[in-house]
């Protein structure tokens, strides 16, 4: 695998063909023509500002299946998760606010854009009554019941699921048919090149941010997970046109990377930003390191668009993680990205207890529609896992101490800043003719006959209160149910591949 080293046009919108109407200079009529994501500004700005009326347009990711894997008893990740989220997103009204899709599987060949063919043979291949036949396979890919990520039944099924999500969205948000676009069963941050790693079999936010650079010179990551956004790190360390920043719990605690001096190599030094942190951080602490840095690198690096990891393991109370920050103090961080108005990729990640996952991810979907939802939990068919408080929102423990210092938050900060003004501005990214997209859709439905024209159902959006598997079962309603040392990341690096950009 390997970034684009240049970015391809995309299709012109009905939206970009009125506005090319006014009447233009040559210069402006090309770089109209030459830089996609130009264009792609303005089709965003013309269709909010002339269609939309200034709102934000939202786009939303959820398969029905997502919440059916099971990764077996007693394992902290809990896929049933989503459909706690999804509950609350349809009982608080977002779902009427913005654009509801079933994603697609995303295929094997989709996958191996990242991952190694052999690695990904492997996951389509075993099951848990075949894995004994697999057991070089199992160790090498860091798979099966003596690792954190077992062999479960469906785990390929999975992975296409949450993977076909988020590319998907990143899609939409290349051509110019969202602002914002959302998969909250993304953000699988860990998974490697040829392996499994902390829960994550498949690194879909690499497939996204790759799908994203075909049309975008530059991307940033930004990972608000407790843990180290490490995967994404590693797979673009040696280029410029992703900048990867990550805020995260570090020390004895997984996956033991994401240091201050990890910052990138080759053409990549640099652009991996780590803001290490100590147990117990608030939303007062958390919110005014991120703000800041978020901004400087917003101003340093330029992007064109930014994904957003919003991993909730960060909140007060979680299972595996050792923060105390709030939904609110959480979604503030979500709100400051989105004030930005990049196109924006926003996944889920990390989050173990799963009650108050499902609060932040729909509260933070508010956040990005701009909406306004009660702090009391609309009565749903998970109800009952809000009690007692049955309230939208979680108070800090208001016995776990803070271990960062405000010295301490500045020191790193000013080390952070003074890494960033080693940068030369951003990027430069040469241009080139766009190829078939990898995800093949709506090429131009208007010059095909709508008698032959196959269904696709309107890319598989979901009409309101209707959440359905096909086009023939309308009127069913699906029914709710109830660490690494040095020289091991260093060679893990030196593994991976090179991804660096003329």
């Amino acid at each position: 695998m390997a970034v684009p080293d240049k970015i391809m046009p995309t299709r012109e919108s009905k939206c970009l063909l009125e506005f090319s109407t006014i009447s233009l200079c040559d210069e402006n009529r090309r770089i109209l023509v030459e830089m996609p994501h130009i264009r792609i500004l303005i089709v965003r700005f013309a269709w909010q500002y002339w269609v939309m009326g200034g709102k934000t347009r939202v786009a939303y990711f959820y398969h029905p299946d997502e919440g059916h894997f099971y990764y077996g008893p007693g394992h902290p990740m809990k896929p049933h998760r989503m459909k706690l989220t999804h509950h609350l997103v349809v009982n608080y009204d977002l779902y009427r606010k913005m654009d509801v899709f079933e994603p697609h599987w995303a295929s094997p060949e989709e996958i191996k854009a990242f991952h190694s063919p052999e690695y990904i043979d492997f996951l389509q291949r075993v099951t848990p009554t075949n894995q004994k036949e697999f057991s070089q396979e199992l160790q090498k890919f860091n798979c099966g019941d003596f690792t954190d990520c077992p062999v479960f039944d469906g785990v390929f099924d999975f992975c296409r699921i949450y993977s076909g999500g988020t590319l998907d969205a990143a899609h939409r948000l290349n051509h110019g048919l969202c602002d914002i676009a959302i998969n909250w069963a993304g953000g699988l941050h860990h998974a490697k090149k040829s392996e499994g790693s902390g829960f994550c079999y498949v690194n879909d936010i690499v497939l996204g941010i790759l799908e994203l650079l075909r049309y975008h010179p530059r991307v940033l990551y930004i990972d608000i997970d407790v843990h180290h956004g490490d995967g994404v790190e590693e797979a673009f360390y040696v280029t410029d046109r992703v900048m990867t920043v990550s805020f995260h719990k570090y020390g004895d605690f997984f996956p033991g990377t994401g240091d201050i001096k990890d910052l990138g190599a080759k053409n990549g030094k640099y652009y991996a930003v780590n803001f290490p942190l100590l147990s117990g951080m608030t939303d007062e602490s958390y919110t005014n390191i991120f703000k800041p840095v978020i901004a400087k690198v917003m101003e340093t690096f330029q992007p064109s668009a930014v994904v957003l990891q919003c991993g909730a393991d960060s909140l007060t109370g979680d299972r595996l993680g050792c923060f105390n920050v709030t939904t609110k103090g959480h979604g503030e961080c979500v709100e400051f990205v989105k004030s930005y108005g990049f196109p924006l990729l926003v996944l889920g990640g990390g989050g173990y207890t799963i009650r108050n996952v499902a609060r932040a991810w729909a509260y933070e979907t508010a956040v990005l529609l701009g909406e306004e939802v009660s702090n009391n939990i609309p009565y749903n068919d998970y109800f009952e896992y809000y009690a007692p408080s049955f309230k939208l929102h979680l108070d800090p423990d208001p016995e776990l101490e803070n271990a960062n210092s405000k010295e301490y938050m500045e020191d790193i900060k000013i080390k952070i800043f003074e890494n960033l003004r080693a940068l030369d501005g951003a990027p430069s990214v040469q241009m080139a003719q766009a190829p078939p997209s990898i995800l093949t859709r709506e090429e131009d439905e208007d010059a095909v006959d709508p008698d032959t024209r196959p269904s696709e159902h309107d890319n598989r959006r979901q009409p309101e209160a209707e959440f359905y598997n096909n086009e023939n079962d309308q009127d069913q309603c699906e029914p709710p149910n109830t660490d690494k040392n040095s020289d091991q990341v260093e060679a893990d690096r030196a593994s991976a591949t090179s991804m660096e950009v003329d």
